[in-house]
This record gives structure tokens, sequence and C-alpha cells, in this order.
């Protein structure tokens, strides 16, 4: 069994820092404070995580913090990812914007409406995307392209030189 983790020795100004935060009416600092001042009072990670109610990684993942950034893990950082891996790059989401022009017959599907969970299928089938996507990539593509996902009347059209006159928009 590995030895617990605890906070280095804190200086005057941080261990005040740290009641300070004791106070604080944003309960992520208070809870931070809470777990940095029982650690430096020599409570294992488990021991805190009890008291506070956190696991015990969430305990660690605070005391290494702490010893990366110091006083600086007091305050929330964006939980954003730092990267975005897309699926659908430049040329791939164009080929999803063509391939929704079309009718979900061309691939042999008995629909002729296009929906998410469709267009990920057809997707992958068609090679635009190397494993089965969410419909949330896809709609997050499609806003890419500047298309919002509603009715597909709005935007796609037919390749069907009567395309028009069918839906009604040309009487004639």
């Amino acid at each position: 069994m590995r030895s617990p983790i605890f906070v280095r020795v804190l200086s005057q100004e941080e261990h005040q820092k740290l009641q300070e935060g004791l106070r604080s009416v944003d309960s992520f600092v208070m809870r931070r404070s809470q777990i940095l001042l029982a650690s430096n009072q020599g409570q294992t990670p488990r021991q805190i995580a009890m008291v506070v109610g956190r696991t015990g990684q969430t305990v660690r993942n605070v005391i290494r913090a702490f010893h990366d950034v110091g006083l600086a893990c007091l305050s929330r950082n964006s939980s954003r990812p730092k990267t975005l891996r897309t699926i659908f790059d430049e040329s791939r989401a164009a080929a999803l914007g063509e391939l929704l022009h079309q009718s979900p017959r061309n691939f042999g599907h008995p629909t002729s409406l296009w929906t998410l969970e469709l267009a990920a299928q057809v997707s992958l089938e068609q090679g635009l995307s190397p494993h089965q996507v969410s419909v949330e990539t896809i709609r997050v593509t499609l806003k890419r392209l500047g298309k919002s996902w509603r009715r597909a009347k709005h935007w796609i059209v037919s390749p069907d030189p009567e395309y028009s006159r069918k839906r009604g928009r040309v009487s004639g």
C-alpha cells in the first residue's frame, strides 16, 4: 500500500489565506480550504474525504493542485476541454452537408426524411466518420456549416427538377 499524500508545510501567509477561505461564501473555496487545512493537520485523504463528503481521489487531486500552483488552486478553473477533437474536419463536414441534400433512399433507407440518428448512421456507412458518432456531433457539425437542425424543408432541397412544384412552393 502506498503512503498517503499530505500537503507540504504551509507558510504563515498560506495558512492565513486558508483560514479565510473557511469563511468564504464560495463553497468551492471553502471545501478546498477545509481539505488543505485538514491535510496540514495530518489527516489522510481517506479521513478528509469522509468529513468533507468527497472521494479520496478528489482530496488527492486538491493536494496535488496545491503542490503545483499553490493558493491559485482555490480559484475555480474552466471545466471546458482545452482542445477540441472534431471528427468532421472541413472537407468531411462539407461532404456531410452534401449528403443531407440527397434522399436517405439513395442510401438504402426506407424513408425520405433525415433524422440526426440516420445522418450519423449514413455518415459511418459512407466513410465520413471512423466510428458511429452521436447525434450531438452531427448537430454541432451542421452548426459549424451555418445550418441548424430544424425541419429539413428549410434548407434541404431535392435534386428533382419538379421539387418546387411538388412541394407547393410554385403554383403552376
